[in-house]
């Protein structure tokens, strides 16, 4: 009991780093995410189902998958190129008794998302969850210093992507079958230095809703979760302040960054038949954030 309550005292501050690409690798954080707690069993609510899952190879995609092979439920994950990460998200949900598919690719691109249910199919015969995680953020001070690029690059992987799996998904997915989408915190309140970033999280809010109503006479429920700060490596490489990294979290009510595990649980939620009655939301998991809408 006591190594248990030491296992939930969850970091408060963190030391000054900053990773030189994007996206970044969690193995070389300090600390390390917590993306799972042994301890933690599963119930089957997700057993014999195949549940893909982007950007699965590290922080709130890792927790994902670690948590759906607890469940029961076999995974394809998707990721860009982090492929050491990957292997080792591989091993965990392997441990678990899951089966586990691989694939890298940039999925801001139609052909590649079409690829990538195609492979999903070949392997598994069915796809049941599908849980468009993946995304991009780089901090910049103004909108004049944002590089048409990087706006195009961070609406592929932020936007493009969950509207080309979700389109590729479609002819697969029946009844009782689930579509996740990661939103974000930034989508209801500001950052005036990630507005690009907001500006595309606020179209999955809007996609979510939107995607939720064209399919509820088909049994498919889409759904979505707004994570707060959470410790993940697309913080230390996105171009923040490396001297911020103490004082990350700190503006929300639990004075304190959120941990990769600490969402898993919402997406199981929304992935299994306890959610059944939802469709069109978004679950908030950020430390007591007030938002609207």
């Amino acid at each position: 009991m006591g190594e248990d309550r030491q296992q939930r005292e969850y970091p408060r501050v963190f030391p000054a780093q900053q990773q030189p690409r994007h996206p970044g690798i969690e193995s070389v954080m300090v600390p390390r995410p917590i993306f799972d707690h042994p301890e933690r069993k599963g119930s089957g609510r997700l057993q014999n189902k195949v549940a893909l899952i982007t950007g699965g190879d590290s922080g709130i995609g890792r927790a994902i998958a670690i948590a759906y092979a607890k469940e029961g439920a076999d995974l394809v994950i998707v990721y860009l190129d982090e492929h050491e990460d990957a292997a080792e998200t591989k091993r965990y949900v392997e441990s678990y008794g899951a089966r586990c598919l691989l694939i890298a690719g940039d999925i801001g691109y139609e052909s590649v998302c079409r690829q990538v249910v195609a492979e999903t199919i070949r392997a598994y015969g069915k796809l049941d969850v599908l849980v468009n995680n993946a995304g991009m953020m780089i901090v910049r001070n103004s909108l004049e210093e944002i590089p048409e690029a990087q706006i195009e690059r961070i609406f592929r992987t932020n936007v493009f992507a969950q509207l080309f799996l979700s389109k590729a998904a479609l002819p697969h997915l029946k009844e009782g079958s689930s579509i996740i989408n990661t939103a974000s915190i930034t989508a209801y309140v500001g950052y005036p230095n990630l507005i690009e970033y907001s500006a595309s999280k606020g179209a999955v809010v809007s996609f979510t809703r939107a995607l939720s109503l064209s399919l509820v006479d088909r049994g498919i429920r889409v759904n979505g979760v707004a994570p707060g700060p959470i410790w993940t490596p697309l913080i230390p490489s996105s171009g923040w302040d490396p001297e911020a990294m103490p004082r990350f979290g700190h503006e929300t009510p639990m004075k304190r960054a959120g941990q990769p595990v600490e969402l898993a649980p919402a997406y199981v939620f929304l992935a299994s038949d306890e959610s059944s009655y939802m469709t069109g939301q978004m679950l908030h998991v950020n430390g007591g954030m007030a938002v609207g809408g």
